[in-house]
C-alpha cells in the first residue's frame, strides 16, 4: 500500500448533486426547484422556523419560568473530596490552582465549600464561600479558611 492507491472505504462518501446540466443528468430543466413560483427564483428563502404556515414550533410551546442574569453559580466541593485530596498528596493548603491541578474545577469557576463529610487533616482552605458546617468542620480539626 502507498499514498498513490488510498481511496475512502466503500460507502463512506456520496457524490454531490450536480443540478442544471441538462436533460439527460435528471435534473436538468427546473434544476429541482419545481415549476414557476417565487421558490423557483433565485433569491429567495423563507424564514427561519417557518413550517409552510403552521404555527411554529417556538410559539406552539409556551414561555415557562425566568433565567436570572444575575445568578452567581459555585462548584460545590465536600468536605470528603477535600480529604481525600490531603491524603492522597499530603497537602498542607488547598486553594483554586491545587484544585484545579487535580481536575476538580476548571478556571473560571467559583468555588464553594460545603459540609458533606469530615475532614481529619489541619488544612488552610482557600475558596470563594464556605457553608456554614464546613466552616465549623475546619476550624474544629484545626485548620484556617481564608475567603477569597
Amino acid at each position: 500500500m502507498n499514498l498513490s492507491n488510498l481511496k475512502p472505504a466503500d460507502g463512506s462518501t456520496k457524490s454531490r448533486k450536480r443540478i442544471g446540466r441538462g436533460t439527460g443528468s435528471g435534473r436538468g430543466g427546473t434544476s429541482t426547484r419545481g415549476h414557476k413560483g417565487a421558490g423557483s427564483r433565485s433569491g429567495t428563502s423563507t424564514k427561519v422556523g417557518f413550517e409552510g404556515g403552521q404555527m411554529p414550533l417556538q410559539r406552539r410551546v409556551p414561555k415557562v419560568g425566568f433565567k436570572n442574569p444575575n445568578r452567581v453559580e459555585y462548584v460545590s466541593i465536600n468536605l470528603d473530596a477535600l480529604q481525600g485530596l490531603t491524603e492522597k498528596y499530603s497537602i498542607s493548603t488547598i486553594d483554586f490552582d491545587t484544585l484545579k491541578e487535580h481536575g476538580l474545577v476548571s478556571k473560571n469557576d467559583l468555588v464553594k465549600i460545603l459540609g458533606r463529610g469530615e475532614l481529619k487533616a489541619k488544612v488552610e482552605v482557600k475558596a470563594h464561600a464556605f457553608s456554614a458546617s464546613a466552616q465549623k468542620a475546619i476550624e474544629a480539626a484545626g485548620g484556617t479558611i481564608v475567603k477569597l
